[in-house]
C-alpha cells in the first residue's frame, strides 16, 4: 500500500493489483521498483502463466508474456 502525503495531497492506494484469470496471472498495477512480473518468473512461474493487464492489448503480443 502506498500511504502518506504528497505535499497537500494524500496518498492512499494499492502498490500491486494482481488478479487469478482463467489460470493465469494478471498483473493489474505493478508500482514496484523492480516489476512484479521478474519476481514471478524467479519463483518458478512461467511467462506464459504472466499477463501484462496494464499493457494495452495490442502491445501485450511484444512483451514476452501472455496475451490474455
Amino acid at each position: 500500500m502506498m500511504i502518506g502525503w504528497e505535499g497537500p495531497r494524500r496518498v492512499h492506494g494499492a502498490l500491486i493489483h494482481v488478479d487469478i484469470i482463467d489460470a493465469k496471472i494478471w498483473i493489474q498495477r505493478d508500482g514496484t521498483e523492480d516489476g512484479i512480473a521478474g519476481e514471478l518468473e524467479d519463483a518458478g512461474v512461467s511467462r506464459s502463466d504472466i499477463v501484462l493487464g496494464f499493457r494495452e492489448p495490442s502491445v501485450r503480443p511484444y512483451t514476452g508474456y501472455a496475451v490474455a
